[in-house]
């Protein structure tokens, strides 16, 4: 499998791409691969002749500098990983951070309609410009007709979705289902610093969330997220961040429940200083 770690390398091999008409397919990740990353990659070969996957820990989207020493690196792994789906079309760049940002570490400051603003946003000062930044600047590398992401994050893929409308960037982004681990965990390359006990008990975020759906049906919102804050409040292992119910297109916060809209809910729960991120669709 084909490593490259320049921008000018990796054009070089997706113009030679470009001249036999073929298709590309790009699936942006920051490495420490799991089975969630693969079914994305997976869903890219289906639809495209080659696919590109980006290795890169982005240090602007990283509020917490122990959260950034401390994620994963494992390039090895990886490529190792995506050798197993015994493919030929599979291409990996895994940059330096010089390669992407030069000499300027920095984000560059994006107005997301208040996409940003919510959640994640609230809590992360800074991340979705950091997410932004690179993204667009892997996008104008890679120049790729889909690119494929994980509804896990998926106020990062509602936000992508409108940083390549805003700035007219020809790809077709596609978001792909969660995938979860045999206790409904969602899959996340923060789950390899669990103990083993934690992952075992963290089969409760994705029952909390699934009685929270069948609760809406007849509950409002806020009955919904008391009833959460309350499951959390003297977990053994869990602390809650933040519990919401939003508008799926909007993000916002519900209002009032109408049957013309559709809303999601969202968690970020802590175990110890490892932060874990779930969704669900409640209609």
């Amino acid at each position: 499998m084909q490593v490259y770690k320049e921008q000018k390398q990796i054009k070089a091999e997706l113009e030679s791409f470009r001249g036999e008409h073929l298709s590309i397919g790009f699936v942006p990740t920051m490495g420490a691969l799991h089975e969630g990353h693969l079914a994305l990659v997976k869903e890219a070969l289906n639809q495209n002749d080659k696919v590109v996957v980006s290795i890169f820990v982005n240090p602007t989207q990283f509020n917490n500098a122990i959260d950034l020493e401390k994620y994963p690196r494992t390039l090895q792994d990886d490529v190792a990983l995506l050798q197993t789906l015994g493919e030929d079309r599979v291409v990996v760049y895994a940059p330096t951070v010089e390669d992407i940002y030069g000499g300027h570490i920095e984000s560059q400051q994006f107005d997301f309609d208040g996409l940003e603003q919510e959640m994640e946003g609230k809590f992360r000062p800074g991340h979705f410009n950091g997410v932004g930044t690179v993204v667009k600047r892997l996008f104008e590398i890679v120049a790729p007709h889909k690119a494929y992401f994980g509804k896990k994050d998926f106020q990062q893929l509602a936000i992508i979705k409108r940083l390549v409308h805003k700035y007219d960037i020809p790809v077709q982004i596609i978001g792909c289902k969660i995938q979860r681990e045999p206790n409904g965990l969602a899959m996340s390359s923060r789950n390899a610093r669990l103990t083993s006990e934690q992952k075992k008990a963290a089969s409760f975020i994705y029952q909390t969330l699934t009685t929270a759906k069948a609760q809406f049906v007849t509950k409002s919102a806020d009955e919904v997220t008391k009833w959460v804050e309350q499951q959390f409040s003297a977990h053994e292992f869990f602390e809650l961040e933040y519990f919401n119910i939003a508008d799926q297109d909007t993000l916002k916060p519900i209002q009032r429940k109408t049957r013309q809209k559709s809303y999601r809910a969202f968690i970020a729960v802590y175990a110890d200083d490892i932060r874990l991120i779930d969704n669900i669709g409640l209609n």
